[in-house]
């Protein structure tokens, strides 16, 4: 962490999670003032500017002398709808996290509406142009140049904010295990840009009853002023108080009062998803939760698509398939395919596939070698004695070892997207132990998932890979499997590396 931003205690021997009466406001740096804030909603839009621009300059080059000379004024017109366009969308808005894979489809639209509307008004403005040559050149590199400027401003900033070179000091109001969990969350992606600095909490838990809270207690929301201005903070995340709720309402006005930004955590948080909608009644603002059924029509589409892709994806991947399946045969005795019996969708058990990784054994020294699992740990990767064959340690790596798994979606005993299935002891051993668990089992499971491409594959914590498939499958939406699946494959290409 930077030393210019880290918080420095006065009492060096506060223990970890308690009370603490001191710590100095923590000095900006100056690339805050690129990265955050307003500095940076200024920073994309003058790239933006800038990019288009440049777009402009670069369709008008090597365009026929004909569409050079179709409606002139109406061409030059294309940056500054664009720009409105991705003003309309909140794409300057301040965002904790910025994801380039959502942010490209709003790059696009915004272009390719912009295209339209000049061509359309076109049409009738001055019947006899033709100005969609130049504006389809236009769209074109204001496409590539925007989404590449975007993605330079992106890759800056997150390594900005995980090398701590920029982020916000960030409180915590409440102590308890809502808190700690938002105080990891936010240690574990320093790419957000907060920083917990402490708590704000009049009756915080007891350390040993939240194990997880590292950040020191500050004081009660009476002194919030003076916290804040101890510790420089920017952000507050009001978590849940032992109090009532309307203890939040002074905390808010304060916040508001001294311009820090406020970000809430619902009492409801797992009944919420994208779908929530906000109204008014009066005065009265409702949340309406909408939610998909798993069992319902839109899971059926998607398993019809799942089916056709995977017999499509094995008709063009079955020189590869054959190659594996006699590297396989050739690198040690034993069957090509291994089967291991998983639990799926609604607790159904069923064989999935993969190619052979290890030489095989007697099962007794397979049982004589297992390891036990760890607490809040999924089994995976490599366990007890290393069996993998050489053949066997690449098609783990480079995951080429799933690919059996299309039988199974053909057979639709799995889906293309969705929560990796696990093994019938573990799902009696974790199903008691880890909340909301056997949840996951609402769908049918998939060979890559949220979970998996966002970090939780093999030895991680099975609480965070179980939160991510439960918000899959409560956010489920076919822009979100397409998503995960452009994320599976980057993800494969840097594990084969």
């Amino acid at each position: 962490m930077d030393a210019a931003l880290e918080p420095v205690l006065e009492e060096p021997d506060v223990p970890r999670g308690s009370v603490s009466a001191g710590l100095k406001a923590p000095r900006r740096s100056r690339a805050q003032a690129l990265f955050e804030g307003a500095g940076w909603s200024y920073l994309r839009f003058g790239t933006d500017a800038l990019m288009l621009a440049l777009a402009v300059g670069a369709a008008r080059l090597g365009a026929p002398d004909f569409a050079l000379r179709e409606a002139p004024g109406l061409v030059w017109t294309f940056p500054v709808l664009v720009l409105a366009l991705l003003a309309a969308r909140g794409m300057y808005a301040r965002r904790l996290e910025v994801r380039l894979l959502d942010k490209t489809v709003h790059v696009v639209g915004a272009t390719s509406l912009a295209g339209i509307l000049i061509i359309a008004v076109a049409a009738f403005v001055e019947p006899d142009a033709r100005p969609g040559p130049l504006v389809a050149r236009e769209w074109l590199f204001a496409t590539a140049y925007v989404t590449a400027a975007r993605l330079v401003l992106a890759v800056n900033q997150r390594r900005a904010r995980v090398t701590r070179s920029v982020g916000k000091p960030t409180l915590i109001v409440g102590a308890g295990q809502v808190g700690a969990q938002v105080e990891r969350r936010l240690n574990e992606q320093p790419e957000l840009g907060l920083r917990p600095v402490g708590y704000v909490d009049a009756n915080p838990a007891p350390v040993e009853l939240v194990p997880d809270r590292g950040s020191p207690v500050l004081g009660p929301p009476s002194e919030l002023g003076a916290i804040v201005q101890r510790t420089g903070a920017q952000h507050v995340v009001l978590a849940f108080l032992s109090g009532p709720d309307t203890q939040l309402l002074p905390i808010v006005r304060e916040c508001e009062a001294r311009g820090l930004e406020v970000s809430l955590v619902p009492r409801l948080f797992d009944s919420i998803n994208v779908r929530v909608g906000l109204e008014h009644i009066g005065g009265l603002p409702l949340f309406g939760l909408r939610s998909i059924d798993p069992q319902g029509w839109q899971f059926a589409i998607k398993h019809g698509f799942d089916r056709v892709i995977a017999a499509l994806a094995l008709v063009l991947l079955s020189p590869l398939l054959l190659a594996v399946a006699l590297a396989v045969r050739l690198s040690s005795p034993g069957p090509v395919l291994f089967r291991q019996r998983r639990i799926g969708r609604d607790g159904r058990a069923f064989d999935m596939l993969k190619f052979r990784s290890m030489r095989v054994v007697d099962p007794e020294e397979v049982r004589r070698t297992a390891v036990l699992v760890q607490p809040d740990t999924a089994p995976g990767g490599v366990e007890g004695v290393d069996r993998r064959t050489p053949i066997g340690t690449f098609l783990r790596r480079s995951s080429i070892d799933e690919l059996p798994q299309l039988f199974n979606v053909l057979k639709g005993e799995m889906s293309i997207v969705g929560p990796r299935p696990e093994r019938p002891e573990f799902v009696e051993l974790f199903g008691p132990q880890i909340r909301r668990y056997e949840d996951r089992h609402r769908v049918k499971s998939g060979i890559t998932g949220w979970a998996q491409v966002n970090g939780f594959r093999g030895k991680t914590s099975l609480s965070d890979r179980i939160e991510w498939d439960n918000y899959y499958i409560a956010n489920w939406s076919l822009p979100l499997d397409l998503k995960i699946l452009a994320m599976t494959v980057i993800t494969v290409l840097k594990s084969a590396e």
